[in-house]
């Protein structure tokens, strides 16, 4: 199946229904996993802001409106196209402890997830890493936006003291939470009122967490990493078998980081390096897909699904093998994104049948819990950023009176002494999130990203190449059906067309599969048309994500008016 009429831009692909509609405008943009929080990206805009303001206003509300998702002491990386050309990112994922260590949990055996005994390393005070979100969202502003960080705050403060519709989403993550957030008083107070999740359409407040923000907001990070926030922290975590002291929260740093950068067909693709593999290993799965002509196979044919599995085992391969903290371990990026190597891996595929590659995969524990935004400004700066707690809220812990929610991402470490991504003190955590900007001709085309855990870089990739290979739209590409596979395993959303065949032809080729309803979450992004400049926003079906921007502009005043324009 060939999609749509047109490549590059994606606009006219229009032979799959999608559940939600795209957004479009001429003077902003912003894209979330909640609409409240797409306003309040939207709002920075209106006041003079640029689109770096707006992704972190944007992130700051998620905090509140999707707290499953993102908190102020979670994890996370802000890939960023600026209008002046310059690329950048920003690395403010978690740390491990200073007091850790490498056989502090043990780890179930056969575990594919990084499980250990007791899930002590999933729930509870143990599970939870140095966060570095506060920081890594006011470094971003402080460098590169135009607007007071009480400015961006104030949004989320908003939501949190007034409230927010709790949506069927919301209320079945609370629910399917609830035994695990019973076992934390101040988590239980909120999310669990009178013992259960509050119904859909129900207003959930945030008080404690409201007074946070609104300090954060006047005093700026250091409320946390060096002041009350900070001391309240490590209180709880003295109290009740955690590691993280004062000294982990002075000793965390947010590193400003090259993006890693590759090509496809004539489009640049720059993405998150190591600490995350996600950017790394979407280039590296691009430089190998390049050899085939996808358009000619088709969207969702056997032969295309069967590859695209291919191509993710030999990168998860690759990830096991290579993949860790930058500062502690010696990356070969230049090898693993190049055309040589791709050609060499491209080589071992077979079209008839599923293979495992060179260093199979091992445990990996990421939780698919993490959300997204995209922003972009009528100067032309561009934001993909996503942020996680890791696990559905982390940790399950707040810390009484704060509001806070602490995050999970021990559970990203591996249990087991000895290897690559070992714990180990003061170790930054290895993750998948892949915030990606495409640009052709040196011209931002597309600022798209996902929550999904280790699935998110397979799924971003895939997106790419609806639109490019496939024609899609961006809003189509975002929802259409995905696949995943790291080995020994298939999973196919039950979207695909013709599944029960496609099943069939998979199992003929060796694979095992499953039929999920969702692989990843809910990704969202935004489209330059690179004919007329206008911004397409999409978000999918998979999460409660709205786009949300703004066309029009000032009044022509006397002596602006020119006799050209029409009246």
């Amino acid at each position: 199946m060939v999609w749509g009429e047109r490549t590059a831009s994606g606009v006219k692909g229009n032979r799959r229904p999608t559940v939600k509609q795209e957004a479009v405008a001429s003077r902003g943009m912003v894209t979330s996993n909640h609409p409240l929080a797409s306003l309040a990206g939207t709002e920075m805009l209106l006041l003079g802001g640029n689109a770096v303001d707006a992704a972190i206003a944007t992130m700051f509300a998620l905090s509140v409106v999707e707290p499953m998702m993102t908190t102020i002491f979670g994890a996370g990386f802000i890939t960023m196209r600026l209008a002046d050309g310059t690329v950048t990112t920003i690395d403010n994922y978690a740390t491990v402890p200073l007091a850790a260590r490498e056989d502090m949990f043990t780890p179930i055996p056969g575990s594919l997830d990084n499980d250990v005994e007791g899930r002590l390393n999933d729930v509870g005070y143990l599970a939870v890493a140095t966060g570095g979100t506060l920081l890594g969202w006011a470094t971003a502003i402080e460098r590169y936006g135009r607007l007071p960080l009480a400015t961006v705050v104030a949004p989320a403060v908003r939501f949190a003291r007034h409230g927010f519709r709790v949506s069927p989403y919301l209320h079945e993550m609370i629910r399917t939470c609830a035994e695990d957030l019973a076992r934390f008083p101040a988590s239980a107070e909120v999310f669990l009122p009178g013992g259960d999740p509050p119904p859909v359409g129900a207003i959930l407040r945030r008080a404690d967490y409201a007074e946070t923000l609104e300090r954060v907001g006047a005093e700026g990070p250091d409320y946390l990493y060096r002041g009350p926030l900070g001391e309240a922290i490590a209180a709880d975590m003295a109290r009740n078998g955690g590691l993280i002291t004062m000294e982990d929260l002075a000793a965390y740093r947010v590193y400003e980081r090259a993006p890693v950068r590759g090509t496809y067909r004539g489009y640049e693709i720059v993405s998150m390096g190591p600490a995350s593999s996600g950017g790394t290993h979407i280039i590296q799965m691009l430089n190998i897909l390049e050899g085939f002509d996808l358009r000619a196979m088709g969207f969702g044919t056997p032969d295309t699904v069967h590859l695209i599995a291919e191509v993710m085992k030999i990168a998860f391969a690759d990830r096991f093998r290579y993949m860790a903290d930058p500062e502690r371990v010696r990356i070969p990026l230049d090898w693993l994104t190049s055309k040589e190597y791709a050609a060499q891996r491209r080589a071992e595929i077979d079209m008839s049948r599923a293979q495992q590659y060179v260093a199979a995969p091992a445990p990996e524990g990421e939780g698919d819990c993490t959300t997204h935004c995209c922003a972009v400004d009528a100067e032309g700066n561009v934001v993909s950023t996503t942020q996680t707690l890791n696990n559905a809220f982390g940790s399950k812990v707040t810390v009484p009176g704060t509001g806070m929610l602490l995050n999970n991402c021990m559970h990203l470490m591996d249990p087991t002494p000895g290897r690559t991504n070992s714990i180990e003190p003061g170790k930054r955590i290895l993750s998948s999130m892949s915030p990606t900007i495409v640009l052709k001709d040196g011209k931002p085309l597309m600022a798209l990203g996902t929550p999904g855990g280790v699935r998110i870089f397979g799924s971003v990739m895939q997106a790419i190449i609806n639109v490019i290979d496939h024609g899609m739209t961006l809003q189509e590409a975002v929802e259409a059906p995905r696949l995943w596979d790291r080995g020994p395993v298939l999973e196919l959303e039950r979207g695909f067309d013709n599944l029960p065949d496609l099943v069939a032809e998979m199992e003929r080729r060796g694979h095992v599969v499953e039929t999920p309803l969702k692989v990843a979450g809910g990704m969202n992004g935004i489209l330059i048309d690179p004919e007329t400049g206008l911004l397409h926003g999409a978000a999918c079906w998979r999460a409660d994500g709205a786009p949300m921007g703004f066309s029009g502009g000032d009044a022509i005043v006397e002596g602006e008016f020119d006799a050209g324009i029409p009246v």
